[in-house]
């Protein structure tokens, strides 16, 4: 697996593939049995090789009350910049900053637990970007959201200059974003394309780059996947 700078990859695949493992490892928080992992230039073994890694790919989690934890908004978007080593007040500053771009500096002093699961899932995403990173890892962002904040989520990462890799059962939010798809099947690899039919029944369909194809689900017959490159992950 490749990304290119600015590049938005849609990575597929059925429950229980391992897509979530495989952007954790991409971040060092698992180890891979196997492989390369080269990041921003390096290659990455070691723990202590993963942390410019965690600095420049904000990892956006499933759940958004596993990422948010200070008592109030401001102070857990601002928390991300502390740790890259902000003084306090750089790190309002900035916090406020990206709420206000998000358009959500109206959450700025609420208490963070409560929030609705939309406003969490956006204030989420406040606090990986006002880290400023320069690759995003969303693990399934559409989780629970109602329409409304889904075409937020949707406009707002639509509007930034950022790589992406993009974990989601969501057809029609992978198609507004993504301008390329991967299928994870049976711990294999195998280049995609996400596009909708004419038919009468209106739902995307998975390609794999040998013709197979499933819906939804994007299952690749096993017998028909090309012969796998050399693991290296970029």
């Amino acid at each position: 697996m490749r990304l290119e700078p600015g590049e938005r990859l849609a990575l597929v695949g059925s429950n229980g593939a391992g897509k979530t493992t495989l952007l954790r490892t991409l971040v060092g928080l698992e180890k891979p049995k196997g492989g390369r992992i080269v990041a921003f230039g390096a290659e990455r073994r070691v723990e202590k090789d993963f942390h410019e890694v965690r600095a420049r790919a904000g990892f956006l989690f499933q759940d958004p009350d596993d990422q948010l934890f200070s008592p109030t908004v401001i102070e857990d978007v601002a928390f991300g910049p502390l740790n890259l080593g902000l003084g306090r007040e750089a790190a309002i500053e900035r916090a406020e900053t990206t709420l206000a771009r998000l358009h959500l500096g109206h959450l700025a002093r609420r208490v963070t637990h409560r929030l609705s699961g939309g406003e969490k899932r956006l204030v989420s995403l406040a606090g990986v970007l006002a880290m400023r990173p320069d690759v995003l890892l969303l693990d399934e962002p559409t989780n629970a959201l109602d329409e409304t904040h889904l075409a937020r989520l949707t406009d707002i990462l639509g509007g930034l200059d950022l790589a992406m890799v993009i974990v989601s059962h969501d057809r029609s939010f992978l198609e507004k974003l993504a301008g390329r798809a991967m299928l994870l099947d049976q711990g294999q690899l195998v280049e995609a394309t996400l596009h909708r039919h004419a038919h009468v029944h209106d739902h995307l369909h998975i390609h794999a780059a040998d013709g197979t194809h499933g819906h939804d689900h994007g299952h690749v017959d096993a017998a028909n996947r090309p012969p796998s490159p050399p693991d290296e992950t970029r």
